[in-house]
Formats: C-alpha cells, sequence, structure tokens
C-alpha cells in the first residue's frame, strides 16, 4: 500500500511539475517625470498568460538598487490581470529623489549614467499550483538627462 501512495505521489508531482506556467519580461525602462526634486522611473513588463481564464496578479513587489545601494522598493496591491492566453503589459513606476543622485556622484561622474539593478516580484494565484511568484531580474545602463533635456 505504501509503494503505491509513493506513486501516487510521484505521480502528482511530475504532474505539476510540468504544468506550463506564467512567464514576464521587464521591456522597458524610461524616464517619465523630472521634477526639482524627483525624477520617476516606469518600467514596462510583458505577462504572458498560456490558461484559456484571467489570471490575476496579488501585487508586484519591486526593489531597485544601483552601485550597490537601494533606490527605492516597495510594492503595488492588486495591479490587474493578465489576460487569457495573452500577454499583457503592465507599467511600475518608482520616484526617486535627487538626493540619492548625489549620494552616488562618483559613478555619475564618470559617464553620466545610473547601472540598475531592477528586481521585480510578481505574486499570482495558480490553479492547482496556488500563490506563485514570478521573480523578474534586469541589469542595465540608464543615461541620466542634461540641464538642455530638462530645459
Amino acid at each position: 500500500m505504501a509503494s503505491l501512495m509513493d506513486k501516487a505521489k510521484q505521480f502528482v508531482v511530475d504532474k505539476i511539475a510540468h504544468i506550463e506556467k506564467p512567464s514576464a519580461d521587464v521591456t522597458d525602462i524610461d524616464m517619465k517625470n523630472l521634477t526639482t526634486d524627483s525624477v520617476t522611473l516606469e518600467s514596462a513588463i510583458d505577462i504572458t498568460n498560456p490558461y484559456d481564464h484571467d489570471l490575476p496578479i496579488w501585487e508586484i513587489s519591486f526593489r531597485l538598487r544601483s552601485a550597490d545601494k537601494l533606490i527605492a522598493s516597495g510594492t503595488i496591491k492588486d495591479p490587474g490581470s493578465v489576460k487569457a492566453n495573452d500577454k499583457t503589459g503592465m507599467i511600475v513606476p518608482v520616484t526617486v529623489p535627487y538626493n540619492f543622485l548625489i549620494s552616488i556622484m562618483k559613478d555619475l561622474g564618470r559617464d553620466w549614467d545610473i547601472d540598475y539593478e531592477w528586481d521585480i516580484g510578481l505574486t499570482m494565484h495558480i490553479p492547482v499550483v496556488g500563490k506563485f511568484t514570478l521573480p523578474l531580474n534586469k541589469k542595465g545602463t540608464m543615461k541620466l538627462p542634461t540641464l538642455s533635456d530638462i530645459f
């Protein structure tokens, strides 16, 4: 009887392991709003849903780092759903105060850009699997605007 239970458990584990899961990609990071004290960055995410029903996203958690320093972090609760059998785009906005840019001036002074690492977690509920967090990571370099870009 024990071997039958073990076989049943293994069957379920194998089936769950091969269930197609949603995928996502950080496609773009742009500067959207410049004010006198901060800049707003927006990260575009494309999420692909392989299921034949909409997939609600419970939350998006994010962390933006540069030069081994945390720029910003936070959580967006209930940002919406991913359409069934489709790709859905979402935007993750983050406001960065200029005083942070001053703290990493060595990196800025060399080439007037910021090397960044963007970590995003999309938490959703997948039938049969349950609560699932899809981790995303993007590393890159972002050119900062010059005074002529601002004025």
